[in-house]
């Protein structure tokens, strides 16, 4: 199983799964056996990396709910990839979608002036 249909799974039984830094949070406990721990365990990594790609985007998607005059919303997260800069990008009635980039290749200024321009429509 991937991570997702892992998280799938967890969700039709009835389990709320999050990403709390480099931990999961699963509940209810009453329900967690122990080879569901060892199935978590061996997925971890990848189960919080789609978890927290959830997060990324609903935030975006929250950001055009929030504010209906605009067309495009982006965060930038620096944080969950040693390597790159994961953007999130959210195109108003369109679609959602990640890029990531290298972090010595990623130019915060660069970015913003290609939105300003609308080259990233």
């Amino acid at each position: 199983m991937e991570a997702k249909e892992i998280i799938e799974y967890l969700r039709n039984k009835d389990f709320t799964v999050k990403a709390d830094g480099d931990f999961l949070e699963l509940s209810p406990p009453e329900k967690i056996t122990e080879e569901l721990i060892q199935r978590l365990k061996k997925n971890k990594l990848a189960i919080l990396a789609e978890l927290k790609r959830e997060e990324r985007r609903l935030k975006v998607l929250a950001m055009l709910e929030d504010n209906s005059g605009i067309q495009r919303a982006i965060i930038t997260d620096l944080d969950n990839d040693s390597d790159d800069v994961i953007l999130t990008i959210a195109i108003r009635d369109q679609y959602t979608f990640e890029m990531h980039i290298s972090k010595d290749k990623y130019d915060a200024f660069a970015m913003l002036e290609m939105i300003n321009k609308g080259l990233v429509q």
